[in-house]
């Protein structure tokens, strides 16, 4: 829960809590669910207590600004992996109202607060001391599984001044596209307009939500990270690198960094660019039928690495990790 970690896009992560409660598919197979149960702790609910931790642990992000102060360079933490900073419970308003003080004090260190719930980021910002933009070193960002819920929560997130916005597409449990129009007013997804027949009607896209034409999309209204990662674990469902292909080339199309975290415990290439086939195997059937793929060849991606995190074993043109500048 400090200084050592495995997740490859940060340096450090902190939870200043245990516990949260589940809030969309993303959330059906929980990495900290999972691991809060097998250290014995009930923490995951709307009705369970959350675990907090003394001042000890409440000084190892001040330990670790010094060493990056020290050291000259700035330093990522990600904050919380066992947590959502932003959920919505009487019993997290002080806890958190001491995380952002905590924040103000490392300055040397850039923290990436990552929610499913943005809507509730604005609100609890001004509540814990916060008003306006937030602090410089404060990157924002918000899980996106799926199209629905970047439809849903990129919005949100783009309504909060921030110097970094970003998006976690992890697990990425469908196709996503990010470089779509959106509203430069209300910053929703907004579609062609269409005729009686269904036909596309030429001129900028209409916002069905304002009436206001939509001249951008995300990527020019502030958004400048994607994180992409398939599930890992025993039940992890199904990841088409085909999916990351397309994000991967829309943040290259639109300048935009770009992170490719892992590539899942359970996952085919539709592109047929690598991999093994292997038609009869019970992985790739099963694969098949939760996609929906029918007879149609694809390859199955073996990697010895259970989370699909060595880029060593990735083709080539998926071998992507950037970071915001």
């Amino acid at each position: 829960m400090g200084s050592e970690t495995s997740i490859a896009w940060t340096n450090h992560s902190y939870n200043p809590w245990w516990g949260c409660q589940r809030v969309s598919p993303g959330c059906e197979r929980c990495y900290a669910e999972a691991f809060s149960k097998r250290v014995g702790l009930t923490v995951w609910g709307p009705k369970t207590e959350r675990r907090f931790f003394g001042d000890k642990h409440w000084r190892e992000p001040l330990r670790w600004n010094r060493h990056a102060k020290a050291a000259g360079e700035r330093r990522r933490v990600f904050c919380a992996s066992m947590a959502d900073v932003f959920e919505d419970r009487e019993d997290l308003v002080e806890p958190r109202a001491r995380l952002f003080r905590l924040i103000e004090e490392c300055t040397d260190l850039d923290w990436l607060l990552l929610t499913k719930r943005p809507e509730n980021v604005r609100r609890h910002a001004v509540q814990g001391g916060w008003h306006g933009s937030l602090p410089k070193h404060v990157w924002l960002g918000t899980t996106a599984e799926s199209q629905a819920y970047a439809d849903e929560r990129i919005p949100e997130l783009l309504k909060v001044p921030a110097s970094v916005h970003f998006v976690s597409y992890e697990p990425a449990l469908g196709p996503l596209t990010l470089s779509g129009a959106a509203c430069d007013r209300c910053f929703r997804p907004v579609y062609a307009r269409e005729d009686d027949d269904g036909g596309e009607v030429d001129g900028a896209p209409m916002c069905q939500f304002c009436t206001h034409e939509a001249t951008f999309d995300w990527f020019g209204l502030g958004l400048s990270w994607v994180i992409i990662g398939g599930e890992s674990g025993g039940h992890a469902r199904p990841f088409n690198l085909a999916w990351a292909r397309d994000v991967i080339d829309e943040c290259e199309e639109a300048d935009a960094a770009c992170f490719m975290k892992q590539v899942g415990a359970r996952t085919i290439d539709t592109d047929c660019r690598v991999g093994t086939y292997a038609p009869e195997d019970k992985r790739s059937i099963a694969a098949a039928k939760a996609l929906d793929l029918g007879t149609r060849t694809f390859n199955l991606v073996l990697t010895h690495d259970g989370k699909g995190g060595d880029p060593a074993e990735w083709p080539e043109d998926l071998r992507v990790r950037e970071f915001p500048a």
